[in-house]
């Protein structure tokens, strides 16, 4: 059995919580900033250092064995714990300052997170934020960021990603699109009516799921495809078209009754909503308290009437 220091053991168990929460060698050696073959190297000497088999390794997934749930438990508890007692010694838990980099969608970034970005700065008087406003995925070291906030699905495995919400998102048009026709009943009544797309997440089909279980797949011919949430807004405002839409950004114009939902207990899929950033050991303080305060805001937003569901 190979002889391994204390420190050493942290370090390799730093590694193998990587691997499980990246779900790959290869993703766990991006997110270190290491190569796979290193990853590998680090996981076989925890091995052996323990004395047991803690990845059932096959070309389609990496698997934990009974061992290595226990471990991982373990190890994620004592990775904290050592976190905390470093950012403790360190000083951490004085009043974060510095500037911090995010990059955020233009329209949550703009009406969703600007309040919660207000208190957070009232909170941090020594705290600088450069909000950039950007629908595009972030570039980390090329744009000096930090950290971001993505909707949809990700495609970029080398960043930690910590789900914060789901947005539903409903069918809508403006009250008069409907003069003179009868509301649609059903999905397939929608093909009666011009479309607009939100291109970003759907263009030439959508797919609504409504009770159930059940589903429909609609193909489109859209009159407008466009990547902003507020031009789609206020084409359908106008008249011109219905829209699959974020229900948060429908809110205030169902109320008022500027837009009408159609098909209420048919909806879109969800997007989820994900806090995203480079993988570091010890993270500052700035940014552990940007993280818990979007969280935390984003919490209260989804027990609100704002379509934003708490991710689980």
């Amino acid at each position: 059995m190979t002889t391994t220091s204390s420190t050493d053991r942290l370090s390799l168990m730093a590694t193998f919580v990587r691997i499980v929460e990246a779900g790959s060698l290869s993703a766990a050696a991006l997110q270190l900033g290491t190569t796979q073959p290193t990853v590998s190297r680090r996981l076989k000497a925890l091995e052996e250092s323990l004395g047991l088999q803690l990845l059932q390794r096959s070309t389609q997934a990496l698997r934990l064995t009974e061992g290595g749930a226990q471990c991982y438990e373990q190890a994620r508890v004592l990775l904290a714990d050592w976190d905390a007692m470093e950012a403790s010694l360190r000083g951490a838990q004085e009043e974060p300052e510095g500037m911090l980099r995010v990059l955020v969608p233009h329209a949550l970034g703009q009406l969703q997170l600007m309040q919660p970005l207000i208190d957070l700065l009232r909170r941090a008087p020594k705290l600088n934020v450069e909000w950039l406003l950007d629908d595009q995925p972030p570039k980390f070291s090329a744009q000096d960021l930090d950290c971001a906030i993505r909707v949809g699905a990700l495609a970029d495995t080398s960043v930690v990603a910590l789900k914060l919400a789901e947005i539903p998102r409903i069918v809508v048009s403006a009250p008069s699109l409907l003069e003179g026709r009868a509301p649609p009943q059903a999905p397939a009544d929608l093909n009666s009516f011009d479309w607009l797309a939100l291109g970003t997440f759907y263009r030439n089909e959508l797919t609504l799921h409504g009770p159930a279980g059940q589903h429909a797949r609609l193909a489109l011919r859209p009159r407008l495809i466009t990547d902003s949430l507020f031009a789609l807004r206020n084409a359908v405002a106008a008249g011109l078209g219905v829209a699959a839409m974020s229900a948060w950004l429908a809110h205030d114009d169902l109320a008022a009754g500027r837009l009408v939902q159609l098909l209420p207990q048919w909806r879109a899929p969800a997007l989820p909503v994900h806090l995203v950033y480079p993988y570091q050991r010890h993270q500052p303080a700035k940014l552990r308290l940007f993280v818990a305060a979007m969280r935390d805001s984003l919490s209260s937003l989804a027990h609100s009437a704002t379509g934003l569901k708490l991710a689980p």
